[in-house]
Order: C-alpha cells, then structure tokens, then sequence
C-alpha cells in the first residue's frame, strides 16, 4: 500500500486567518483533529477531549483538553499536510529502498527560479541524507528514475491538487512502485514575495521520499510545523540522523 504525503512548507511568518463565526470555528478545529489526529480504526472510542489532549501533548502545549489561544496558535501554524507521530518515524510496514544507489530526474522546472538554481537546491537536498547513510543519489536526464521531482500548479494529476493560496505547498510519496518516492511542489511557493527556499522544503520532502514520517521533535527537519535554517550552516538534526539511520544503517558502511 502507498503512503501520501502531502506536505505543507510554508515560508511566511503570517497566518491562516480562523473564521469568525463559532461553527465555523469548531468546524475548523474538528477537521483539523480529523486529518492530523485521526481514528486509529472505525471502533475508536476519543472523545473531542481525547484528540485536543492528544494535540496538546504532541505540540508540547499545556494538555487541558480545551479548544484555548495557545492551540489556535498551533492550529494557525504553516505545517505539513499528513497525520503526525510521535519523535522519529517510519511509516507502517517501514516502507524503504532495497537498493543504495537512487536515482532522481527533475521533470519539469520553475520560471521563479533559473535552472542551475533548481539543480543545485535539489542535489544539496539529498545530500543531507546520503552524508549519514549508504545511500547515494544519481541525477538522470531521459530514462526513468526512482524518484520524480515535478513542479505543478493545482490539479496534477496524482488526486492531490495543489490549492495555490498558502496551503498545501508540497508533498511526496513513502518508498514503493509507481509514484513512490515520488515528490511534487507547489508552483505558488516559489514565488519571491514568499521568501521560499527550495532546499529546506526538499530536503524534508526527500526525508519522506525516503520513509521517514513526522517527528514531534521541534528541532528535526521532519517536525511537522516549517522551521527555517540558514541553509548554508544547515546539518541534519539527531532526532533525523537517528531516523534514516534505522531504515538505511550508517554512511560508514557504504559501499
């Protein structure tokens, strides 16, 4: 089974704005819970209680099991699109690559950004991860490749269409056939004004492409909620070196 993952990574320091209207608001909250919080199976006994204290503890907040300005705050925060864990993770089954040598082709580019640009963010993106493992990654231009990069706008045809307002910004796909491994980004996040950086946004979507899911570890590139680093002084936090390492073992016994 393949594992979405559709990741957020905004680059504005500005929120979503809550709507005003108290059932819209509790409407807001309960699709949050649902989509990043949901029922384990259909007997799932949580109450709305349950689930909020079970937010709170991940994000670190106060656990009171209320709907309060701290996890609005929380709410209101740019983050990725799929449902969170807890420290590193792997995804059910720890879906992986059997092979250390991965190959890579960038399908299409963005007119935000010059090309070389593109490359370059791209190449130092998965170089984080093949510094602390066996792997190695082998850019491709014309044959097929076990992880395609592609730029879209809205609908692209993988039934997770990008809404190009601040949302969903970027996603990937776990380790496996067809589009596994597989990474798209949002168009709209390129954009200047926006501040983006391609590098910090792909090093946590090939994080994914590898099989790692969340972390609640606020300092790990694959916490939920974008952080930003300077990408030039960027290195691979433990609670990530820790996670890839489980799945793919140490760069020391690369082949």
């Amino acid at each position: 089974m393949r594992y979405i993952l559709l990741c957020a990574a905004l680059f504005l320091p500005g929120s979503l704005a809550l709507p005003i209207h108290l059932e819209s608001v509790s409407f807001y909250f309960q699709n949050y819970l649902d989509r990043f919080f949901p029922p384990i199976n259909k007997a799932d006994g949580r109450t709305l209680e349950d689930k909020i204290k079970e937010m709170q503890k991940f994000f670190h907040l106060t656990v009171t099991g209320k709907f309060n300005s701290e996890t609005e705050e929380m709410m209101d925060q740019p983050r990725c699109g799929i449902p969170d864990v807890l420290d590193y993770s792997t995804f059910p089954g720890n879906p992986r690559w059997r092979k250390n040598l991965l190959t890579y082709r960038i399908l299409n580019y963005t007119p935000d950004l010059p090309r070389f640009m593109v490359e370059e963010a791209i190449e130092k993106a998965f170089k984080v991860w093949s510094d602390v493992t066996p792997l190695k990654f082998q850019k491709v231009a014309r044959r097929e490749a076990d992880i395609l990069i592609r730029f879209a706008h809205g609908a692209h045809g993988d039934s997770y269409p990008f809404d190009g307002r601040g949302g969903i910004l970027a996603h990937a796909f776990a380790p496996g056939s067809g589009l596994g491994g597989d990474a798209h980004f949002d168009e709209g996040f390129l954009t200047p004004f926006l501040g983006t950086n391609l590098f910090l946004v792909a090093a946590h979507e090939f994080g994914h492409s590898l099989g790692l899911g969340h972390s609640n570890v606020q300092g790990a590139l694959m916490y939920p909620i974008y952080r930003y680093w300077n990408p030039d002084t960027f290195s691979l936090p433990d609670d990530d070196r820790q996670g890839i390492q489980k799945l793919y073992g140490n760069f020391s016994v690369r082949c």
